[in-house]
Parts: C-alpha cells; sequence; structure tokens
C-alpha cells in the first residue's frame, strides 16, 4: 500500500474548472443569439430505469431547484440535468454509443459538458461503474467528486463512489487519474484509490480485492446486457484476460451501419432487422405488426433548450427517433441511418408538425431528402435556428397511410395519453396542410408546451439532493 499526497487546493481548482465548464454553456446559450451547431451540447440517452429516478434540469425556464420528475427509458438528457437514484433504484444511462454508466441506488449525478470531445460529470452522493469502451485521442471522460476531479485515461470500467465521507475510485479495467496528483496520481488497473478526509490531503492506494471485482464486474455486466451475459465475469481474472468479450461494438451488427456514437444502436439487432434497400442502402426495420408507423408509441415533452422532444416507449426506440430518417418501402418503414463515416448530431424529433383546424396537430416521419432546420430555444423559448432553410416544407412523407398523427393541442405534452384515442390525418385533412419544421411556430402548441414545459411526473427528492 502507498501513501500519495493530494494537493487539496488543486483538486478544488479542478473541480471549480469542471463546474464553470457546464454552468458557461447554459449561461452562453441564454445570452448567444446566433450560434453554431458544434456549440449546442450533445443529448444522451437514459437507457433503463429500475425503481424511481428523478430528472432535474435547473436552466429550463421557470424551473426550480426541487421541481424534478420521474425519468423514463429513452429519455434524454443533457448539460444542466441533474439525475437522482432513490433507495433500491438503480439507472443505466448511455453518453454514446460505447460510454455508458450505471448509477447505483441512492446517487446523484449532474451532467457539467457533454460534446465529441468531452464528457464532464459531477458525483454528488452514492456510486456509479463508468464504462467507457471508446476514448480519442485528446477526449475527456472525467468525473468530479466532492475532493477530486477522476479523468478516466483510457477505455475501461470504473467504479467511483462517496462512502462515509470518503471517495473510492476503482480501476476494475484501464488507467485513471485523479487531477491534481501529477504523474504521481495515475490509478492502474487493479488499483483503488482511497481519498480520505474533507480536505483530500492524503490519498491511499492499494490493490482491490479479487473476489469483490468479481462482484462488482459481474453485477454490471448482469444489469447491462441480461440478454445475453452468462456469468463468467464472476471471475476477476477471466474479466481481465478477455475485457471486450461482451463489448457491443464487437458482437452487434448494427454497429457496422451506423455511427457508434449514437446512444441505442445495440438495442436494434435484436428487435429489428438490417436489409439493403434500393435507393437508400442499409436500413435496420422494427419487428412490427402491420399498421404500424413510427412516432406513435411515446409521449411528448418539452426539454430545454431543445424544444418539443419524442420520448419512445418502445424498448428500441431512441436511435432510429433522434438521428436518421425514415422512408416507407414496399408496404413497411425503414430507418435510414446517415453513413457510418458521417459526425451525428442529435434532434429532439426528426418530423414535421402539421396544424388542422380544432386545435389539433399532427406529425409526420422526415424522409431522406427532406429538409431538417436544427435549432435550440432561449429561456424564453425564442427559437435560434442553425441554418436559413424555410421552415415550411412539404415533406415526402406526408400522403404515406397512416403517417401522420394527429392529437388535440391538449392532449400532445400529455404523459398519460391514451394512443387508443390518436387519429390518422386522411386526404381531404392534407389537401391544405402545411407543415412546419418549428413546432412552437403553431401558436396554440407553443402555448400549451411552455406552460407544461415541467408540469408532468413531478416527484420529491431529498432535501440535501434538492439543494
Amino acid at each position: 500500500m502507498n501513501n500519495l499526497k493530494v494537493w487539496p487546493h488543486l483538486a478544488i481548482v479542478a473541480l471549480v474548472c469542471a463546474v464553470a465548464a457546464g454552468v458557461g454553456v447554459g449561461l452562453w446559450m441564454r445570452h448567444e443569439q446566433t450560434a453554431s451547431a458544434e456549440a449546442i451540447p450533445n443529448a444522451a440517452r437514459i437507457q433503463r430505469v429500475e425503481g424511481e429516478v428523478a430528472l432535474n434540469n435547473s436552466e429550463a425556464v421557470n424551473a426550480q431547484n426541487d421541481q424534478w420528475i420521474a425519468a423514463t427509458e429513452n429519455q434524454p438528457f443533457s448539460v444542466g440535468d441533474r439525475i437522482y437514484t432513490r433507495d433500491k433504484s438503480r439507472a443505466s444511462l448511455a453518453f454514446t454509443g460505447r460510454n455508458f454508466a450505471r448509477l447505483n441506488p441512492n446517487t446523484s449525478l449532474d451532467v457539467l459538458a457533454l460534446n465529441d470531445q468531452r464528457t464532464q460529470l459531477a458525483l454528488r452522493d452514492g456510486s456509479a461503474v463508468f464504462d467507457v469502451g471508446y476514448l480519442n485521442s485528446g477526449d475527456l471522460f472525467e468525473v468530479a467528486t466532492p475532493y477530486g476531479a477522476v479523468d478516466f485515461q483510457q477505455p475501461g470500467l470504473y467504479n467511483v463512489g462517496i462512502d462515509n465521507g470518503q471517495v473510492l475510485v476503482s480501476v476494475l479495467s484501464g488507467l485513471a487519474q485523479v487531477v491534481g496528483l501529477g504523474g504521481s496520481g495515475q490509478i492502474s488497473k487493479g488499483e483503488l484509490l482511497t481519498l480520505v478526509g474533507s480536505t483530500a490531503a492524503d490519498a491511499v492506494l492499494s490493490q482491490v480485492n479479487g473476489r469483490d471485482a468479481g462482484y462488482l464486474v459481474d453485477d454490471y455486466y448482469g444489469y447491462q446486457y441480461p440478454r445475453y451475459y452468462d456469468g463468467r465475469y464472476r471471475d476477476y481474472n477471466t474479466y481481465l484476460n478477455d475485457p471486450y468479450y461482451f463489448d457491443p461494438y464487437r458482437r452487434t451488427v448494427s454497429y457496422q451501419y451506423a455511427n457508434s456514437y449514437i446512444p441505442g444502436l445495440s438495442d436494434l439487432d435484436y428487435y429489428g432487422d438490417w436489409q439493403n434497400v434500393n435507393g437508400y442502402g442499409n436500413c435496420w426495420a422494427p419487428r412490427v405488426d402491420a399498421g404500424w408507423s413510427p412516432y406513435q408509441t411515446g409521449y411528448w415533452y418539452n426539454d430545454y433548450p431543445y424544444g418539443p422532444t419524442w420520448v419512445s416507449s418502445e424498448p428500441w426506440g431512441y436511435a432510429p427517433y433522434h438521428y436518421g430518417r425514415w422512408a416507407f418501402v414496399g408496404d413497411r418503414w425503414y430507418w435510414v441511418p446517415e453513413s457510418v463515416n458521417t459526425t451525428p448530431a442529435y434532434s429532439p424529433a426528426l418530423v414535421a408538425f402539421v396544424p388542422f383546424g380544432g386545435n389539433d396537430i399532427g406529425w409526420v416521419p422526415l424522409a431522406p431528402g427532406d429538409v431538417y432546420v436544427p435549432h435550440y430555444y432561449n429561456t424564453n423559448w425564442q427559437p435560434q435556428y442553425l441554418t436559413r432553410d424555410n421552415l415550411y416544407q412539404r415533406v415526402v412523407n406526408l400522403n404515406v397511410p397512416n403517417a401522420v398523427t394527429v392529437v388535440s393541442v391538449d392532449d400532445f405534452n400529455r404523459g398519460d395519453f391514451d394512443w387508443r384515442r390518436v387519429r390518422r390525418a386522411d386526404r381531404n385533412m392534407l389537401a391544405s396542410a402545411n407543415p412546419v419544421l418549428d413546432p412552437l411556430l403553431v401558436t396554440p402548441l407553443r402555448n400549451a408546451a411552455v406552460r407544461s414545459a415541467w408540469g408532468r411526473g413531478k416527484i420529491d427528492v431529498p432535501p440535501g439532493i434538492a439543494r
């Protein structure tokens, strides 16, 4: 066992810088009126929810720190969001298609920065397993704790926890460093670093217990990959000898056809099939009943700064609803991703909105070739557009049977909406339709969306977490 000295002021400076980076993004977006696509933070996916998990976005309009909603599977989250798991509850997060985290019970995690090169998080309480499958040269994946910031310097599996006033960092595979330790602060595979005391004046480096490490790895993989994990990692040495055996990037076909940065690719093989479609290349089709259409099983919620955002209740429903387009070919819907070599850009929903008379609103999936105008909203819900394309477009799928879903504006933001009540637009309704790419340009919908932005499923969290 080795004793390593931590310089408290350096660790604190690192933590402050990490927090400032996240806050800076939010403040910049509040005041800047002309932005580039690179300036908008990426979104990540709440992949799985077990028990009661809460989500808070203090950046949202009129939101307060004590306004938390129940998190659901496939819900996006981004910079400024906070996630909390209650007792006997856990959550799996997908930052990309290869980088994940599993939050254990009674854990609070803040998102400080989220873009192509930088993922910065703050663990305020509890513990989490971080599964880093890919880091490009120069990328930063960092977890701030009360006593220092932990940088993951290589792909690997890491367990970070706060216990009885101590911060514990277990490197199950990979290489980590606590900011402020310099070169001597590296934590190698099979090592445990304990940061002791409120000033982090001392750190203790030791070897992980093989039995405890095997339990951690086995528990994580059993939770993350329940469909095909076979329990082999109960033996920690088996994991060390072949840590990539269950890596979805290596065993899932979908990663061959879409960019691995996209969260949710690992679900597609199980719930659908890839097929080469004439004119579109390799496309994915879900195994669904006849008459099914995209964007019809789930709910809408207003997510700052992206606006109305689709949250699918289909288990595979993240990647195909926030990336790529949908094409209707031979009486079947296909998801058409962008090229593997194309940098993917998150969208809250790739649809056009269709206002109808009588307080009704419809939406239709965008097809390949349809224009999409990326945008975000400031804190007054005023749109900021990133291109100058026309916002009113006659989209390809408008005349596909059952493609346009119609609900009343009053039902649009209802999380408990009975989807058996949805209607399909007929030809007469569509004859004079004027689709629009920015939903908040529709005045009744704008009023409903802004008014109910954080009205769904409010739940209470412990006062200390709320603060």
